[in-house]
């Protein structure tokens, strides 16, 4: 096809973002042609913003209806993302969900299926993999330049937020609103770039504070451990109660260290393997060799629009997706793994135990400060925009 007509399911500020950017002509061969969102506010913010080529429905059924879209980006609450996804490759349509894939696993994993019998290309916004940083760093993980990795610590606290950020909607930090906090909000790129750089993990050992820094429901401060098959361990530190924050990835192999922080890689390099300096070095103390190396990062952050763009050329063209829609599970079972080693006090092994975690999630749904709104048509229960 020449043109892709692309719907944009959910345009609070993330599907505005999204609208914007296609609508100004960052994404060659694709036209937005419609918007759906059950708020009346986001529908006339369209209507005034988006021109007379775009139409807006009040809901995902209506527009699907219309036969004006070939696929669809979905920004919507994170619960809705996979029922509408699997609404849309039933429709014949490929889709562009945003992050997080989902809440639970399960769910995630009925979106997936759905992806599969539909043979409709399925993308994922992780945006973060367009970054030629943490390209490079996977390119010198994966091809062997730190050897056997030992051990992963990612301190993620940079994503303060005061309470005034959580009273914005009473969907947000709420279990049945949201299914999370700061690990379904604020870090789903984080841990995407977890297994998409090292790998998945064998089993986690995670602290959660629930509400330690806000008046909210869900976690707002994470503490966890991990362990992996060859004997690599890793820690993950996350909250959005630190001010000021810290973001730094450091990966440690058996050829010295790779560090991560402000913008910059540096890559610690032994000359000789440190296993093989244990073994033959003979004079008491001493260490390897070690050349410190910024490693030069080529090429820009692409973004969003790099994701949408990457999305439209594997329709047009059969292009290869830099974040294909079925590995959205991978970065959520690590994030359900945390959530149920914390509810349980004990360790979480993975593949999780997705009907043992959504029996502990219903628990916390039942009792949960939120509740949906009555059905707005259809199959969606709640087609409103993320903020």
């Amino acid at each position: 096809m020449d043109e892709v007509r692309v719907g944009i399911i959910g345009i609070g500020n993330m599907g505005r973002g999204h609208a914007r950017y296609i609508v100004g002509g960052a994404v060659p061969n694709a036209v937005l042609t419609a918007v759906c969102d059950i708020d009346q506010d986001a529908l006339q913010w369209a209507s005034d913003t988006l021109g007379r080529e775009v139409q807006a429905f009040s809901s995902a059924d209506e527009m699907l209806k219309a036969g004006i879209v070939d696929a669809v980006l979905i920004a919507v609450p994170h619960y809705d993302h996979a029922p509408l996804a699997i609404q849309c490759f039933e429709a014949g349509l490929h889709v562009l969900v945003e992050k997080p894939a989902g809440v639970y696993t399960k769910q995630v994993r009925e979106m997936n299926e759905a992806a599969d019998k539909s043979g409709k290309v399925f993308g994922i916004m992780f945006n973060q993999r367009t970054n030629p940083l943490y390209q490079k760093l996977r390119d010198l993980v994966q091809t062997g330049e730190l050897g056997s990795l030992k051990r992963i610590n990612w301190i993620i606290t940079d994503w303060y937020r005061p309470q005034s950020y959580y009273d914005s909607g009473g969907w947000r930090a709420t279990w049945a609103g949201e299914g999370g906090g700061v690990l379904l909000n604020q870090d789903p790129h984080q841990l995407d770039l977890w297994q998409w750089i090292c790998g998945m993990p064998k089993r986690i050992r995670a602290f959660c504070g629930f509400g330690k820094y806000h008046d909210i429901e869900v976690e707002d401060d994470v503490t966890a451990y991990m362990e992996y098959d060859d004997g690599t361990t890793g820690v993950f530190v996350t909250s959005t109660g630190d001010a000021p924050g810290t973001n730094r990835l450091e990966i440690s192999g058996e050829q010295g260290k790779v560090v991560v922080e402000g913008g910059q890689l540096t890559f610690h390099r032994l000359r000789v393997s440190e296993r093989t300096f244990n073994q033959e070095y003979k004079g008491g103390f001493g260490q390897p060799e070690c050349w410190t190396c910024q490693i030069p990062i080529k090429g820009e952050t692409t973004g969003h629009p790099g994701i949408t763009r990457n999305w439209i050329d594997a329709i047009r063209n059969g292009s290869a997706l830099l974040a294909p829609g079925a590995e959205g599970i991978r970065g959520l079972e690590i994030s359900n793994a945390m959530h149920l080693s914390a509810w349980l006090d004990q360790w979480a092994a993975l593949p999780v135990d997705e009907e043992l975690f959504l029996s502990e999630l219903q628990k916390r749904q039942k009792t949960s400060s939120y509740h949906k709104k009555p059905k707005a048509g259809g199959k969606v229960l709640d087609v409103r925009g993320t903020h």
